[in-house]
């Protein structure tokens, strides 16, 4: 078995399988107080001990089937946490199961978890938490095998302040009057599709639901929950898209929650209940977000990566899902188009993380490397080039999602490496070994920088943004005049995203150039996100002092790291915004995601 270098459960000797969950939120101490009851098999004779994934949690007590168990903590590692090893009472039979209970509480500062004052949410009244588990944060809400081998089915009891909502990764089972305590109430939830722990979630807050499809509630605070209705109206058909395109959808429900603005993702999949960033109600790449976390029910949470080196398997065959969603609704060229924009930011991001980078490898190496740190569009982007490239060389989009299917149904339930993946494909196309291997499969998977090879793309929806971006990059101060507000007449809001992303990948233009563009395009004008973050970078790269206010606000008006890490560096590089961008990120430190902060503050040279 191939050891997870992110966690220290021994999946090998010991397996949990189930988890029941009773906690109460303490919104007071900023903690989640309960106990975890952990139903686990031993796969292996005479086994004494279980280890678990813990990162700045107390253990006040652990008992297995009952009876007192003696427990202790290794050491603590910087970002894998403490391993907590567990001693049977009696040794336990290859086979044979045991409850293993164990009463924790998480810590204010856990990096899993978010509280917010009311002064920080939409309506100002109530407080709200949010936790983000992926990659490997589970381990610091409660004790758990952490990593993403192993999945376990769970149930959850979760006490709250009456007024407020809590939701989770898991369909609904009612709520009832906490006995305990008058002043709150218990939610109840149940996951009877076996998960890996990064995709446990919870949320309470002072939300809304609105139904939007026959198996979709949109959730949001009071003051969003309209808007959000009418922007994710789509999701219904987008799953109906998807379960044609990979098959049945297996977990029941498909909500969404809209989360506050500090959400460090643009979406995250949790089971049952997509998390999204409120920053998508402002933006044309809604569709994209619902298509990619909708895709994500087959790639990712029922084929699973068995350790994050190999999360390509969950992000290129997502991306994959989601741009065929987006062929399907708006055709085959606005694919291409999608697609040859993923090739273009993976161009950036190699640029950024340098092309010998070893966390530009498609398999990347995690011992001693946080996944936090190693994130990256690489999985999503080189991953996707793959799986297109291999589409175009085996016979096209229609033979290519046959294959998908097929690896979907064979390999749902459980948890993969690539070789198991390769080997499908080889298996899948027997008749077409000696294309195969004529593939470079060594550079794809283990070499830094672009892909070996460059699929082919339909540049039809291209041709314009490339005209434009080319027109600005060879005017010269003369030329300024030729420019109009008409140029962008015929363009969409997509074209306009990659017009911007293509001059990101130049050197930065005179600033003559993007004040002229100002006044021409009126950019400043513009709120949808995506168009607006890369049109401050530009500005920031171009060094006009005039953007410096407007993307400190960008940055943190909101919490997306797509958005705000980038912002952040570039005001950074620029002498004249260095010393405001370091003191507005300390300022707003204590209010970011733990996450987000950590890693802005490596990329300010401020990490303590």
């Amino acid at each position: 078995a191939m050891a997870d270098p992110s966690s220290f459960a021994s999946p090998a000797c010991c397996l949990t399988r189930h988890l029941y969950l009773r906690c109460r939120a303490d919104f007071g101490a900023r903690v989640l107080r309960g106990t975890a009851a952990l139903t686990a098999r031993a796969e292996r004779e005479a086994l004494r001990c279980l280890v678990l994934d813990t990162k700045d949690v107390q253990v006040f007590k652990v008992t297995v089937n009952g009876q007192d168990a003696q427990f202790a903590f290794g050491e603590k590692h910087s970002f894998k946490g403490t391993p907590l090893e567990i001693t049977f009472p009696n040794e336990l039979r290859r086979g044979q199961e045991a409850i293993v209970e164990i009463s924790f509480e998480s810590s204010p500062q856990s990096s899993a978890l978010q509280w917010f004052t009311p002064e920080q949410t939409s309506g100002k009244k109530h407080p709200f938490l949010f936790s983000q588990c992926q990659a490997i944060h589970c381990r610091a809400i409660f004790p758990c095998q952490d990593t993403p081998a192993v999945k376990l089915t769970y149930y959850a009891e979760i006490s709250v302040p009456k007024e407020l909502v809590a939701l989770m990764s898991a369909n609904r089972d009612g709520e009832v009057p906490d006995p305990e305590d008058s002043a709150h109430k218990v939610y109840r939830f149940s996951q009877n599709v076996p998960i890996p722990c990064y995709l446990f979630a919870l949320v309470v807050g002072a939300l809304e639901s609105r139904k939007i499809g026959p198996r979709t509630l949109v959730w949001a605070e009071k003051e969003l929950v309209d808007k959000s209705a009418y922007e994710f109206s789509e999701a219904e058909a987008m799953l109906k898209t998807a379960e044609d395109l990979a098959g049945p959808y297996v977990w029941g429900q498909y909500d969404l929650l809209v989360l506050p603005p500090s959400f460090p993702y643009g979406g995250m999949e949790n089971p049952c209940l997509t998390f999204v960033t409120p920053t998508l109600l402002v933006s044309i790449t809604v569709i994209k977000v619902i298509a990619h976390e909708i895709s994500h029910s087959w790639t990712g949470n029922l084929v699973t990566n068995k350790t994050w080196e190999h999360f390509w398997l969950n992000e290129g065959h997502t991306v994959y899902l989601e741009r065929r969603i987006g062929g399907r609704l708006f055709g085959e060229q606005f694919r291409h188009f999608q697609a040859l924009g993923g090739w273009r930011e993976l161009q950036n991001t190699i640029n950024t993380l340098g092309d010998k980078n070893p966390v530009t490898n498609l398999v990347i190496n995690l011992d001693e490397v946080d996944p936090d740190v190693a994130y990256s569009s690489v999985p999503y982007e080189k991953g996707f080039a793959l799986l297109f490239y291999l589409e175009q060389l085996l016979g096209g989009p229609d033979v290519f999602i046959g294959f998908l299917k097929a690896y979907v149904q064979t390999f749902a339930y459980k948890s993969i490496v690539t070789e198991d993946w390769k080997n499908f494909l080889y298996s899948y196309f027997k008749d077409k070994v000696d294309i195969l291997d004529k593939v470079d499969w060594n550079s794809w998977f283990h070499a830094p920088g672009m892909p070996p090879v460059k699929p082919t793309y339909d540049t039809t929806l291209s041709n314009a943004c490339i005209a434009l971006s080319q027109r600005w990059i060879q005017a010269k101060e003369s030329d300024l005049g030729s420019f109009s507000s008409a140029d962008l007449k015929e363009m969409s809001s997509h074209q306009l995203i990659e017009f911007l992303a293509l001059l990101l990948l130049e050197a930065p233009l005179p600033l003559s150039h993007v004040q002229r563009m100002q006044e021409v395009y009126n950019f400043n004008a513009i709120n949808n996100s995506e168009i607006r973050f890369r049109w401050l970078r530009l500005c920031i790269r171009s060094k006009w002092e005039a953007a410096i206010p407007l993307a400190l606000k960008m940055a943190t008006d909101q919490g997306r790291m797509k958005f705000t890490r980038p912002l952040f560096r570039d005001l950074y590089g620029f002498d004249k915004s260095r010393d405001l961008a370091v003191k507005t990120f300390l300022e707003h430190r204590a209010s970011m995601h733990p996450v987000t902060s950590m890693l802005v503050g490596k990329d300010l040279k401020q990490d303590q």
